[in-house]
């Protein structure tokens, strides 16, 4: 199906939950957030019919995000359920990982094909302070879970702040000996993370991607290493996301970079977004909701497709540099 602005749209982000096992500095309070209640949050055969419609519109890839997807009961059976809708061809995930070395021979039989891991720092101390609650070795050990697993592509998801001087040539070494690819996410300001009580960083703090590259190339050759290439075809994973990817000569994994500030991707969106309790949002930047909640609660299938097109009719054709929502990200859906 086709936006009001020609835009394929064949993506579907689906919040299975506003909870979460960390507390990370940029996605919700220190406290948490006040969470929705059983009777809020969509039924597991509430999602299962939503991409049943979603499907019969158009859409072909669905992601479970949360908060933490993982912490949600009946998880698996909700992949598998999915997997097994027709015109649906790929079931991702995006996780922190914690949970998958318990959890991923699972999914990979339900039909989870490919898994997105966030991870922010590869130091302990500031993994623990971003987080405030999480083991950094919890995280890497998901990593490899999901390699072990065969779980392919497997993407590490990094967003760069400036104030935290984070590590860029290690992460992008990362994907040097194993086939990880390493992408890194401009910080958003979205929600209510940014000041007093939050995390203290603002647009200051967005580093651009160019920028980004040129660094990570420079500190590549005081290394001895060779400076960032694009990415060959072969080598790029699959995907229906807009990073640009580049990659050492010679590397089993990718380096890549996603730039929602530095530079606007609104003309390759391909997405709607649900959130856990069943609002549509057209586009991440804005606070336009639209419930399919009651629909599906009332069983009203062609109710809930109507929904999903006006959402889609209400695709911006950019987000206009407007960054920050009412909502705080694990209340969106990562």
């Amino acid at each position: 199906m086709k936006d009001s602005h020609g835009r394929v749209i064949d993506y579907l982000r689906l919040s299975l939950t506003d909870r979460c096992n960390f507390r990370c500095v940029y996605c919700m309070p220190e406290d948490g957030v006040c969470q929705m209640g059983h009777d809020e949050i969509l039924r597991i055969e509430e999602i299962e019919r939503l991409v049943h419609v979603a499907a019969g519109l158009g859409i072909r890839s669905v992601r479970l995000t949360g908060g933490e997807p993982l912490v949600r009961k009946g998880v698996v059976d909700l992949v598998r359920a999915i997997t097994d809708i027709p015109g649906i061809e790929n079931v991702s995930m995006t996780t922190n990982g914690v949970l998958l070395p318990a959890m991923v021979d699972d999914l990979k039989a339900a039909g989870l094909s490919r898994v997105n891991i966030s991870l922010d720092t590869l130091d302990a101390e500031q993994f623990r302070a971003i987080t405030r609650v999480g083991r950094l070795e919890d995280t890497l050990a998901g990593i490899d879970a999901a390699l072990e697993a065969g779980l392919s592509p497997v993407k590490v998801n990094a967003v760069t702040v400036r104030s935290l001087n984070q590590d860029f040539l290690a992460f992008a070494k990362l994907s040097l000996d194993r086939p990880l690819h390493v992408r890194f996410i401009e910080y958003m300001p979205v929600g209510n993370a940014e000041g007093e009580g939050g995390t203290g960083w603002g647009v200051v703090d967005v580093i651009p991607s160019e920028e980004l590259i040129k660094r990570i190339s420079a500190e590549a050759a005081a290394a001895g290493l060779p400076a960032l290439v694009p990415a060959s075809r072969s080598s790029k994973p699959v995907g229906w996301g807009p990073a640009r990817y580049f990659e050492f000569p010679g590397a089993a994994g990718t380096v890549g970079f996603i730039s929602p500030l530095s530079r606007h991707f609104c003309g390759e969106c391909n997405r709607l977004r649900v959130t856990a309790d069943g609002k549509v949002r057209p586009c991440l930047f804005s606070d336009d909701e639209y419930d399919v909640r009651a629909a599906l609660r009332a069983g009203d299938d062609a109710a809930a497709r109507d929904v999903l097109l006006t959402a889609l009719g209400a695709k911006p054709d950019e987000h206009h540099d407007k960054v920050g929502t009412e909502r705080n990200m694990s209340q969106i859906g990562g």
